[in-house]
């Protein structure tokens, strides 16, 4: 049985007192959810903050990014072991917005998720179209493409330890939602590549989250696909009362 994972993406908001101050309201909301793991990604300035805040409870801290090189003259970069060091448990990767505007490729988001393996951490790692893409007919070669790029490298031990988020782009602060149809069937093919890769077993095990526009109102019908087994939520993670709606769906 794979237990959901409710993730939630701050992406560039809230202060370290603003953290504070969201999981001191959080936190007695979710105390009973034991139905599913709590993670939320704050920002790099935030996260030690969020560790602090989070102490005693079952809400873990994730990155939003990391760099594959352990240390160097990286301008800009944070390491695994130094998120490690500043208490994250999970790290998100190759999220559309770090493919969109910073670059982020199939093959450098590999280079990343090596490296969280390594490091102890688990990857969260994202695939998912453009609109463009969607129109055109061609999910399916791109979910394959970035799954092959990113992924077909890992042993199968690795890939037991990662959690995949499907989110399409067109789906992402834009108000629209994929059906949970449409997302149940991205989540099926994106089991079906894995499967491919690392055996039927594995395929079952993996965890696979759907991201975009995730709301307490479309909580319950994505749920309610056996292929969804949680929601990496953006927006609505800002608000403590919306969040834990949608962790206690």
């Amino acid at each position: 049985m794979r237990r959901p994972v409710m993730a939630g993406n701050w992406k560039m908001y809230k202060t370290q007192a603003e953290a504070r101050a969201y999981f001191a309201a959080l936190k007695p909301l979710v105390a009973g959810a034991t139905h599913c793991e709590i993670v939320i990604a704050p920002a790099f300035t935030a996260i030690a903050a969020a560790v602090d805040a989070v102490s005693g409870s079952a809400i873990t801290i994730a990155a939003q990014n990391v760099y594959w090189a352990a240390d160097g003259a990286f301008t800009g970069e944070v390491s695994t072991r130094m998120l490690v060091e500043a208490g994250c448990r999970s790290v998100i990767i190759a999220h559309s917005e770090r493919r969109q505007f910073f670059g982020e490729t199939d093959e450098t988001a590999g280079r990343k998720v090596k490296a969280a393996l390594a490091a102890g951490l688990t990857p969260i790692f994202c695939v998912g179209e453009l609109l463009a893409e969607r129109e055109a007919d061609q999910t399916r070669v791109v979910l394959d493409r970035q799954f092959r790029g990113a992924l077909a490298a890992l042993t199968g031990a690795e890939f037991s330890r990662i959690i995949v988020a499907y989110e399409p782009v067109w789906a992402i602060g834009t108000g629209r939602t994929a059906t949970p149809e449409i997302a149940a069937g991205a989540h099926r093919f994106l089991r079906e590549l894995a499967a491919e890769f690392f055996g039927a077993e594995r395929a079952a095990e993996l965890r696979i989250l759907y991201g975009g526009s995730v709301k307490p109102d479309n909580i319950k019908g994505l749920m309610a696909q056996a292929e969804i087994d949680g929601a990496l939520v953006g927006g609505a993670s800002l608000d403590p009362q919306q969040f834990a709606s949608i962790v206690n769906f």
